[in-house]
């Protein structure tokens, strides 16, 4: 870390902080010393973060504990306004926000055009118009102060505009161009922009059996959460422009941009006839 930090006197925000990743991120945040931001649209879920995580801060640093806090804000992060609540936020509670991790994420496997607006616009908002409107606050009060750290995560999905999973990926896609272009912006500033691909993580987003999961983690296409979120902050801190942890990831990746359409028309025929045979049922 830079100089000037202060333990527990600077905060770290993460959105999507009730559960997964998020709760991840929060915890290894606290144990490097950072007081915690946590924002999600679920109260029950933050608040057992902040339950988890203070004891965790307990257990390992009886002695400055005491300095330790966790500002809990229950926000519906597909609001327009829902950044500058959370900046509001911030401002009344006196917070230095030193790292914000734009981690909260949707997840469906759908036709557009069978997919409620409601839905897509709920993905928009959350994947795309909030981290930046999240970075629009906060970065002015990070290169004031001449330090800063901004992780966004996108996915290997960035690179698969597919029928069915295309939303996800060109939102991640967007995240992509986006953190290349604030990285630049900020160069000189002392503020750092880090962009996380990651592909499958163990995670209750993708909603899968645990067979599969446990299935998954063997073959190491899909990684844990631990090993992922450990890899996204030592990358943050270090300056990193990017990561994508795996190197199944990265085999992936060559193969998925030289697919051909005639292909991902047949893979969707196909799906189609899985989906009307599951309906019938």
């Amino acid at each position: 870390m830079k100089d000037g930090f202060e333990k527990y006197r600077m905060y770290a925000l993460v959105t999507g902080a009730a559960g997964g990743m998020g709760r991840m991120y929060a915890e290894q945040l606290a144990l490097r010393g950072y007081s915690l931001m946590i924002a999600d649209i679920n109260s029950a879920g933050l608040e057992e973060t902040r339950r988890s995580v203070t004891e965790k801060i307990a257990d390992s640093d009886p002695e400055g504990s005491a300095a330790f806090n966790v500002i809990v804000v229950v926000q519906d992060l597909s609001e327009p306004d829902a950044a500058q609540k959370i900046f509001r936020r911030a401002e009344e509670e006196g917070c230095v926000v030193d790292v914000l991790v734009n981690n909260a994420g949707i997840f469906f496997f759908k036709e557009l055009a069978d997919v409620p607006e409601k839905k897509i616009s709920l993905m928009l908002m959350v994947h795309v118009y909030t981290p930046v409107m999240l970075c629009r606050a906060f970065l002015p009060g990070m290169k004031e102060r001449g330090r800063g750290y901004v992780l966004n995560v996108s996915s290997l999905a960035a690179w698969m505009p597919w029928p069915a999973v295309g939303m996800y990926g060109n939102t991640k896609r967007f995240i992509k161009g986006f953190s290349r272009m604030l990285r630049i912006e900020c160069a000189g500033s002392g503020v750092s922009v880090t962009t996380a691909y990651f592909g499958a993580v163990d995670t209750p987003l993708y909603n899968l059996k645990p067979s599969l999961r446990k299935l998954a983690r063997r073959l190491h296409v899909m990684i844990p959460p631990e090993k992922a979120v450990g890899k996204a902050l030592k990358a943050t801190f270090r300056g990193r422009k990017s990561l994508m942890p795996g190197l199944v990831n990265h085999i992936f990746k060559f193969f998925i941009v030289i697919i051909p359409d005639c292909l991902l028309r047949f893979a969707l025929s196909r799906v189609r006839g899985i989906w009307a045979r599951s309906e019938k049922k």
